[in-house]
């Protein structure tokens, strides 16, 4: 019974720090400030590039999952480490703005296969009802790979030489999970692919309440994203701090999302899922709104850190509900839900707009209006 058990962590491992890659793509919250400095952009165009990372989600997620079905969650997920290494050795080649899109294209192409691949891949090294938890959990990782993204970028910026020098080590840890995956024998059953396939998106399309979760993962992705683009920006224009310590801030919201994932991958597996959604949104949305009220630099970096403890959870929430209430359609749901990331692509460049017309402050209004939103759905919630 021991083997067995360590056997199953052995597997377990690898899948897991594959959410650690999962998390890079979150650094392109930090780089937008730095490119628009760079490349002397305006908010429109530097808002482009979180725009640029996640559209891709909306492309390529069904395309993903069919191709999941075909060669297998595992060998999808190696995939997305050959192009994620890909994207992030095109700068070192060619230090431009068409350069630096190029690799956050790649990024973003290669997390789209990774998101759609993974979570699925979690239920061959889990436990059904463990779902939630691990699922919980490997947010937590990615949730430390997003709060380390603006200490590297900083450190980078400071020491390396340019904040650019991300890139190669973002390249060498993502070919150690490639290796170490690779190195790992998982089970898979062989699912045939059939034209039900289509169908049966079309028929998750149709279920309202499956429509609602794919809603929420669009608005907590845009919220986060759109949020983090900002908070540099904001803090630059509004509290005079400089673009380094806005890069901070983002860290300590990061952090923040690490602590809540780590409780909640507990409490979700003790109290009542919707309660606690219903609590944690509520929170979230004060947070924000005393964050955009404070004028003490103090006040206003608690709110950052509240709101990232209490928007941690929401995404997996959400992602392991749909699979809970339709479980013979897993695949499809992941492939359906992560195309909900492209919310990334949607609210930052609409934040941009509205900042170029009023101010960083104004376009917050945009993630806010998102949370209330959310917190409609969390009352809605099933179970």
């Amino acid at each position: 019974m021991e083997n067995k058990s360590a056997h199953s962590i052995l597997k377990l491992l690898p899948v897991l720090f594959s959410f650690f890659i999962m998390g890079f793509v979150d650094v392109v919250g930090i780089s937008v400030s730095y490119v628009k400095k760079d490349f002397t952009l305006n908010d429109s165009m530097a808002n482009l590039l979180p725009m640029l990372v996640f559209l891709w989600f909306a492309i390529c997620s069904l395309p993903v999952g069919v191709m999941m079905k075909r060669i297998g969650r595992k060998n999808t997920v190696l995939v997305s480490a050959v192009l994620t290494i890909t994207g992030m050795l095109i700068p070192l080649l060619d230090y431009s703005f068409p350069a630096v899109l190029m690799a956050f294209a790649l990024l973003g192409i290669g997390n789209t296969i990774l998101q759609v691949s993974l979570n699925p891949l979690v239920t061959n090294v889990c436990h059904p009802e463990r779902l939630a938890s691990m699922l919980t959990l490997g947010q937590f990782i990615k949730a430390i790979s997003s709060a380390l993204g603006p200490v590297i970028v900083g450190f980078a910026a400071a020491s390396l030489g340019g904040w650019s020098a991300i890139f190669p080590i973002y390249a060498g840890v993502t070919a150690l999970s490639f290796v170490w995956l690779i190195a790992v024998p998982i089970h898979e059953e062989k699912i045939a692919v059939s034209d039900n396939w289509g169908r049966a998106v079309l028929r998750l399309i149709k279920d309202k309440h499956i429509l609602m979760l794919f809603s929420v993962i669009v608005l907590i992705v845009g919220f986060e994203i759109g949020l983090i683009t900002t908070v540099p920006k904001y803090l630059e224009a509004h509290h005079a701090l400089s673009l380094q310590t806005g890069g901070y801030a983002c860290t300590l919201y990061y952090i923040a999302r690490t602590i809540g994932t780590f409780g909640g991958a507990i409490l979700l597996a003790k109290v009542s899922v919707r309660k606690f959604f219903i609590i944690s949104v509520s929170i979230g949305i004060l947070s924000l709104i005393t964050f955009l009220l404070a004028s003490s630099t103090t006040v206003l970096l608690c709110s950052l850190f509240v709101i990232g403890l209490s928007c941690a959870n929401v995404f997996a929430i959400a992602f392991s509900n749909a699979i809970q209430y339709r479980p013979e359609y897993t695949d499809e749901i992941s492939s359906f839900m992560i195309m909900g990331v492209s919310g990334g692509a949607l609210i930052p460049p609409l934040m941009g707009i509205l900042a170029d017309v009023s101010t960083q402050q104004v376009s917050l209004v945009i993630p806010l209006c998102a949370l209330v939103y959310i917190l409609y759905c969390s009352i809605r919630i099933k179970h």
